[in-house]
């Protein structure tokens, strides 16, 4: 039962918050991908997984990580998207991360075109009061991807492995 609330409470909250920061600060703090990390280590005990499958996952982050902070060096993303992809990794463990990093990049990349064409449209004076809402509207600024990361874990968790290996625990 802990591990179902881990993974089916816990975890959608921690990105949700991770989205909703990223979009009105184009940060996303250092802790919630920490607790993230963390969240993993007390549900793989409770699920009951082995020290082969923990490696796994390990790995699968270790991966994310790499291919993160790439993209981070090359001003594709932030260093807090980077993290937050390692910690989703992390949960989804080998099996599903390429079918995640896909989801993810495609609403990345629709979350990208989209604000570029609200970008061009002037904003309504009630919104220009709203400083999130003038810096996210701004053309000089990034896309907040936290928000494409968070979706693609909602998008791919029904169909994950790590859903089953939940219910198992």
């Amino acid at each position: 039962m802990f591990a179902q609330f881990l993974l089916l409470i816990a975890v959608p909250a921690l990105l949700a918050a991770a989205a909703v920061w990223d979009l009105a600060s184009f940060t996303i703090p250092n802790y919630l991908s920490l607790t993230l990390a963390a969240l993993f280590g007390a549900f793989a005990l409770a699920a009951g997984f082995s020290a082969g499958a923990i490696g796994l996952h390990l790995l699968a982050c270790a991966i994310a990580l790499a291919i993160g902070f790439t993209m981070f060096a090359l001003n594709y993303i932030g260093g807090g998207d980077a993290k937050l992809f390692a910690g989703v990794a992390l949960w989804l463990g080998p099996h599903d991360l390429v079918v995640y990093s896909l989801i993810a990049t495609m609403l990345g990349g629709a979350l990208t075109l989209t604000l570029l064409a609200i970008r061009q449209l002037p904003l309504p004076a009630g919104l220009a009061r709203q400083g999130w809402i003038l810096k996210l509207h701004d053309s000089r600024s990034g896309i907040p991807y936290g928000v494409a990361l968070a979706a693609g874990f909602f998008v791919t968790l029904p169909h994950a492995e790590i859903l089953h290996l939940a219910a198992i625990g």
